[in-house]
């Protein structure tokens, strides 16, 4: 099953989206997030990707947990959540609200015997590892600082430890509408035996289908923000190339 994602990224309770990550490329597309989730629930999202950019850079987020708990309230469709979740209670209480799956970045990385305690306390698929890149060396901190470690040795470490999925971001792409490398989040999925979300630089519909054709080595799904904020093309539209290799799939194996 491949799954399209739309982002929403809180900002002082507005949705943003911003470009390479870099806090100064702000972009406010709302001061509604319930009701963007709302509208992506309504064209036909089965998951949403939610992002705390104020916990993520180390910044006050009482607005953004208000804005968390009015989407959960809004939608019926389960969400990934990260952003500052930096300990087992942060995670604990990001599940407590409804969130389904919470997402693990910087303190994968600084931490990393988290992750096996993350998975032991909450189970695998509770867990996803945010891998976020830059000329293949990971970035923590809401992409501030490069740790100097290799995104694949970081995958592999990730694996050892218990995680089974990983959204990985190519920050020199994202928010960037350059389009997305789908044989490089092959590869990943490939070296390190994590199922890959792909997030960063998608630009249009042909992304969509160049990941699909690589879900069968472990590319599961796709985060999609600023392409479908810019108009780029439809989540509808999205949905429908995903439907189509479902129902062809099911044809074969009928």
């Amino acid at each position: 099953m491949f799954t399209i994602f739309p982002a929403i990224d809180l900002r002082g309770g507005h949705v943003v989206r911003l470009k390479q990550g870099r806090a100064e490329n702000e972009i406010v597309y709302g001061d509604d997030p319930a009701e963007m989730a709302r509208r992506w629930e309504n064209d036909g999202a089965e998951w949403l990707h939610v992002v705390n950019l104020d916990g993520a850079f180390g910044d006050a987020d009482n607005l953004n947990a208000s804005a968390l708990k009015k989407i959960l309230g809004a939608v019926k469709i389960p969400m990934q959540f990260g952003g500052g979740l930096r300990d087992l209670e942060a995670m604990r209480r990001a599940l407590d609200l409804g969130v389904a799956r919470v997402i693990v970045g910087t303190v994968a990385m600084e931490k990393p015997e988290i992750v096996a305690e993350a998975v032991r306390e909450f189970g695998a698929e509770k867990i996803v590892v945010a891998i976020d890149a830059r000329d293949g060396i990971v970035a923590t901190r809401g992409w501030v600082n490069g740790s100097g470690m290799d995104a694949k040795e970081f995958g592999k470490k990730m694996r050892a430890l218990g995680a089974v999925r990983a959204i990985v971001t190519d920050i020199a792409r994202d928010g960037m509408l350059s389009g997305i490398d789908a044989g490089a989040m092959a590869d990943f999925a490939r070296a390190t035996d994590l199922r890959v979300i792909a997030s960063g630089g998608v630009a249009n519909l042909d992304d969509v289908r160049n990941l699909l054709r690589v879900s069968a080595i472990g590319v599961e799904g796709v985060i999609v923000g600023q392409a479908l904020y810019a108009g780029m093309f439809t989540l509808p539209q999205a949905v429908e190339i995903t439907e189509t290799k479902k129902a062809k799939k099911k044809i074969c194996e009928g």
